[in-house]
């Protein structure tokens, strides 16, 4: 159910993230320096400790830039280093809890705190998108009771769930099914 390219809740950070660093609000502010080194680190990924090198160089110059940090989400990802994808993703909450400003503990954000029922409000689905790229990281990681917590959290902020909190709910269930069979 959950597998290892991500399949369920990383298509939707990814697509998320994507949309995300075309608006003015995130792609602005970085560094020609530290772009130079996330596109260097692009094109070695292939060499895991060369592309390293250059997001590390990146994040040096930019170390709170979204850009930086989602080029380094996904290369933890992408190369199964879950626990260092998780220490970014907690990263990227703690940032996205600060630009929306929110409660920094995600558990005691609430969803009259920031504009989660619009899709056009960018920095709001930039955390709802974080959140659950979190909770995919803590069920693939075997924690499914953070991640079930977080994603609840995600549908408390998300009623109508635009960002699929459902479908990693769904898929927790099947997990702890299997669990008890």
């Amino acid at each position: 159910m959950l597998t290892g390219d991500g399949a369920v809740g990383n298509q939707a950070f990814d697509a998320g993230a994507d949309e995300i660093l075309s608006s003015p609000v995130f792609g602005a502010g970085l560094p020609a320096e530290a772009e130079r080194h996330l596109r260097e680190a692009a094109l070695s990924y292939h060499s895991g400790d060369v592309a390293e090198q250059h997001l590390f160089e990146a994040r040096r110059i930019a170390p709170t830039h979204v850009a930086v940090l989602i080029a380094l989400y996904r290369f933890y990802f992408y190369k199964n280093r879950l626990e260092d994808t998780l220490e970014i993703a907690r990263t990227c909450l703690t940032r996205a809890a600060i630009d929306n400003s929110l409660p920094l503990d995600w558990r005691e954000v609430r969803r009259g705190d920031a504009a989660f029922d619009s899709y056009d409000a960018v920095l709001p689905r930039f955390f709802m998108f974080v959140l659950k790229g979190y909770a995919y990281l803590q069920l693939r990681l075997g924690e499914y009771e953070e991640g079930r917590e977080a994603a609840n959290k995600l549908l408390e902020l998300d009623p109508t769930d635009k960002v699929g909190a459902t479908l990693l709910i769904s898929v927790l269930d099947g997990m702890e099914a299997e669990d008890v069979d």
